[in-house]
C-alpha cells in the first residue's frame, strides 16, 4: 500500500528544492562579490577611548562642511562619553567660518548654530572665535552668538591650547 502524501506536504517540499537550487546557483556570485578586490574587506577593530582633549581648527566657512565638523564634535563626545572631568574640546572660528556665528546671518545659519549652541549643553565642548578676524570682518563681540567666546588670536588660542596637551584636529 502506498501512502499518500498531503498536498500541502508536497507544496513545501517543493518550495525547499527550488530555493535550495536557487541558493547553490547563485553561491558562485556571492563567493565573487566578496572577493572582486584583492584585498577582501576590511578588519573591523573594536576600541574604547579614554577621554582626552581637542582643539579644531576652522576657517572654512561653507555650511555643510560646518555641518560635518559638527557631527564629528558630537561624535567625538560620545565616544569620550562627554565628562566633564577627563575632556574638553575645543573649536576654534576664525576666517570665512566667522560670517556662521554672525548675529546678523542667523537667519542663513539657524540650524547649524541650534545644532553649535546645542553642543554647549551636551559636554564640555567650546566654541572660540577669533576677535582679530571678526573685526577685520566687520564683526564685534556683540554681533557673535552669545554661546561662543572671543579671543584675541585664533592662531595663538590653538598654540595655546596645544601646550595645554589638546590634540589638532583640523
Amino acid at each position: 500500500m502506498t501512502a499518500l502524501a498531503c498536498p500541502d506536504t508536497v507544496a513545501r517540499a517543493s518550495t525547499r528544492r527550488r530555493t535550495l537550487a536557487a541558493l547553490l546557483l547563485l553561491a558562485p556570485f556571492s563567493v565573487a562579490a566578496r572577493t572582486s578586490t584583492p584585498w577582501g574587506g576590511a578588519e573591523e577593530i573594536e576600541r574604547k577611548y579614554a577621554p582626552a582633549k581637542a582643539v579644531y581648527d576652522i576657517d572654512a566657512g561653507n555650511a555643510t562642511a560646518f555641518a560635518r565638523v559638527l557631527d564629528r564634535v558630537s561624535y567625538l563626545n560620545k565616544v569620550w562619553e562627554a565628562d566633564p572631568f577627563a575632556s574638553s574640546i575645543v573649536v576654534v572660528v576664525h576666517g570665512d567660518a566667522i560670517p556662521l556665528f554672525g548675529i546678523r546671518d542667523f537667519g542663513k545659519y539657524r540650524e547649524l548654530m541650534q545644532r553649535a549652541q546645542s553642543l554647549t549643553k551636551s559636554g564640555p565642548i567650546e566654541f572660540r572665535v577669533c576677535r582679530a578676524d571678526a573685526m577685520i570682518r566687520g564683526y564685534a563681540p556683540s554681533d557673535i552668538h552669545g554661546f561662543a567666546q572671543m579671543v584675541p588670536m585664533a592662531d595663538a588660542e590653538i598654540v595655546r591650547l596645544q601646550s595645554e596637551g589638546y590634540a589638532y584636529m583640523r
